[in-house]
């Protein structure tokens, strides 16, 4: 077993992790505080608190109503700024050494910002983040566009522009049921063309069509949650048949950006033992362990390992294979990812080993 120390010291990459669901407490007070915005909670322990159980209902849709605050705090640049910083010192503290932190550019307007304006303060956030974090990290952006409107497009052509200025990649969130991939096509058209990497949310509160749409007619570079391709899957004892499209998930190593907290908040899974990660994870699927909301899900890429330890008694070799799976599914250059995995990940675990 790996200690609580070690874990936090140990190299963690987190693919999917939202800006907007993973401020402080104490931010969204204060900067709620600035603008008049009416909070459900007076302080920032019950705050926090409220947040995680209002997240708790296992429903999507509930789980989405939450953002409503950290959005509504979100809408100046120096807010941004700051809770961008705050991100990356975060996850630093954290022991994560690379990270893409998503949000939706078109969700912070309100305030008279343009979209542009919303992705260079994040930039900025992010560069004084990596500047006095605790411990080295690289932190980059993906440009989310909202799978319920119209602005996908847009979006997608504002992640190619941003590409050589710290953005990595574009993805969809928001709810599944009803609001297809596909409905997005010419974005995700434009972005191939454009050799430019992208996520979808895919297989979280909806089912294997959702998947397929996003890997055989989008093209996705890799799937965002992707939990019930266990649906796929049939089990017999220690035997497992794979269907058609798990098969070409795991054959074709689809990254599947895993969050097991946050799909037990949204009734994805019933409980971490129970979570289809223990068994994609045992098929050798190309399986990342990620946060989701850290805010929503009060937790942290150390909780979260952690959890999957106790699960599924994971030890040393577990967790660093979730990193490098993590590290080669990354959308930054192949000689970026080459140099993180072999200069960083494997030397500390290397040296972890030599300690036991």
């Amino acid at each position: 077993m790996i200690s609580p120390e070690q874990l936090k010291a140990a190299p963690k990459v987190l693919l999917h992790d939202h800006l907007d669901g993973g401020l402080r407490p104490e931010t969204v007070l204060e900067l709620a505080g600035e603008i008049g915005h009416p909070l459900p909670r007076a302080s920032a322990p019950e705050l926090g608190a409220w947040f995680v159980e209002s997240a708790d209902s296992g429903s999507l849709e509930r789980y989405l109503e939450t953002f409503e605050h950290t959005v509504a705090v979100m809408q100046t640049a120096e807010a941004i700024k700051r809770v961008a910083s705050e991100c990356v010192q975060d996850l630093a503290a954290d022991g994560v050494v690379y990270a893409e932190v998503r949000y939706a550019p078109e969700q912070h307007l309100t305030r008279g910002l343009t979209l542009e304006q919303v992705v260079d303060a994040v930039r900025e956030g992010f560069e004084h983040g990596m500047a006095v974090a605790e411990r080295p990290i690289v932190a980059r952006q993906l440009l989310t566009a909202m799978r319920h409107k119209a602005r996908s497009m847009e979006i997608a052509e504002l992640a190619v522009a941003y590409r050589d200025a710290g953005v990595v990649g574009f993805d969809i969130a928001g709810a599944e049921a009803g609001y297809p991939p596909t409905r997005h096509l010419d974005a995700f058209e434009y972005l191939q063309r454009e050799n430019a990497h992208f996520t979808i949310h895919a297989g979280e509160a909806f089912g294997l069509p959702s998947i397929w749409q996003a890997i055989q007619w989008c093209g996705a570079d890799r799937l965002g949650h992707g939990v019930r391709i266990i649906d796929d899957i049939e089990t017999d004892g220690d035997k497992a048949e794979l269907g058609r499209l798990a098969a070409y998930v795991r054959d074709r190593r689809i990254p599947l950006e895993m969050c097991p907290s946050s799909n037990l908040q949204t009734g994805a899974a019933a409980s971490i033992a129970e979570h289809p990660i223990g068994l994609l994870a045992k098929l050798r699927f190309r399986v990342t362990v990620n946060t989701d909301n850290r805010l929503m899900s009060g937790t942290s890429m150390s909780r979260e390992l952690t959890l999957l330890a106790e699960a599924f008694d994971y030890g040393l070799e577990d967790f660093r294979w979730f990193a490098i799976n993590a590290m080669k599914s990354a959308f930054i250059p192949f000689d970026e990812r080459l140099a993180i995995i072999n200069n960083v990940i494997k030397p500390w675990y290397a040296e972890a080993d030599l300690s036991h």
